[in-house]
This record gives C-alpha cells, sequence and structure tokens, in this order.
C-alpha cells in the first residue's frame, strides 16, 4: 500500500541545493529531529522491512556510521513500514548502529519526493540537500562514500 501510496505521490524530488525538509519522528531511542542534527552531515534512508536492497544497505551504513561518525556524520534511517513490529523484525535480523525513526505514514518520504525504497537524501551541514539516490547496489558503495566524504570535507 505505501509503496503505491509513494508511487502515486505527486511529489517531487529535492533540487539539489534545496533546503532539506525537518522532520521530528519517534525513534528506537527517542526523537528523531532534524533540526538537532544543523552542522552535521546528514545521510537519511527511507527504508521498509519488505525491501530487499534495503538488508544490503544496513551493513554498508553501520560501516559508514562507524568510519565518519566521529568525523560529523550522522545516518538516520526512517522506516515507512505501517506496523512498527515489521521494522523491529528486520532490525533484529539486520541490526542498525545508526539513528532509526519511524513514520508508517509516510508523511517524511513524500515531504523529500521518494518514489521507492531504499532511497537517500545527503544533507551538509547547512541543511541543504546534496545528493538524492535512489535503491542501493554493491557498486553504488564506493561513490556514496566518496559523497560523504567530500560533505565532511575530505572529498575526492
Amino acid at each position: 500500500m505505501l509503496a503505491t501510496l509513494l508511487t502515486a505521490s505527486s511529489a517531487q524530488a529535492l533540487d539539489k541545493g534545496a533546503p532539506a525538509p525537518q522532520f521530528d519522528l519517534p525513534g528506537l531511542d527517542g526523537a528523531v529531529k532534524l533540526a538537532k542534527l544543523q552542522g552535521k552531515v546528514v545521510y537519511v534512508d527511507f527504508w521498509a522491512s519488505w525491501c530487499g536492497p534495503c538488508r544490503q544497505s544496513f551493513p554498508w551504513m553501520n560501516e559508514m556510521q562507524a568510519k565518519y561518525g566521529g568525523k560529523g556524520l550522522q545516518i538516520v534511517g526512517v522506516n515507512v513500514d505501517a506496523k512498527s513490529d515489521d521494522a523491529r523484525q528486520f532490525l533484529t535480523a539486520t541490526p542498525a548502529r545508526f539513528a532509526i525513526a519511524f513514520d508508517p505514514q509516510g508523511a517524511t518520504p513524500r515531504s523529500y519526493g521518494i518514489k521507492g525504497m531504499p532511497s537517500s537524501v545527503l544533507i551538509g551541514p547547512d541543511g541543504k540537500v546534496l545528493l538524492e539516490h535512489s535503491g542501493f547496489r554493491e557498486a553504488d558503495r564506493a561513490e556514496l562514500e566518496n559523497k560523504i566524504q567530500s560533505a565532511l570535507g575530505g572529498g575526492k
């Protein structure tokens, strides 16, 4: 149902340089607020329990958070499952070592113009969109890491 909702949405993808839409969502460890992350590079990943490529992206995101968290990166996984139990089962099998937020109504992905899972948005320390990326393949890893490095000021 959410996939249909996202696909049918008339929301437009965000333009590079546009201010990232704010969100304040319940999370595994309390509220997750984009405004509180101002000054950090934020990688927002939209995911769902039924998404195969999402399972592949989590180990990579864990690695990126461990590698760059001390340099100013914060990864936020925004789950869009209608039932939080589905997300929790996913997280038991595929642990996250980064912030997890829940948006069962799908308002946040709509505000970001997300059309499918997984999709990610890289936000600079100034709160502006640097990159929007759809899907996740092994071949994406190096390019996405380079974008993160660049956003942190040590890019290639």
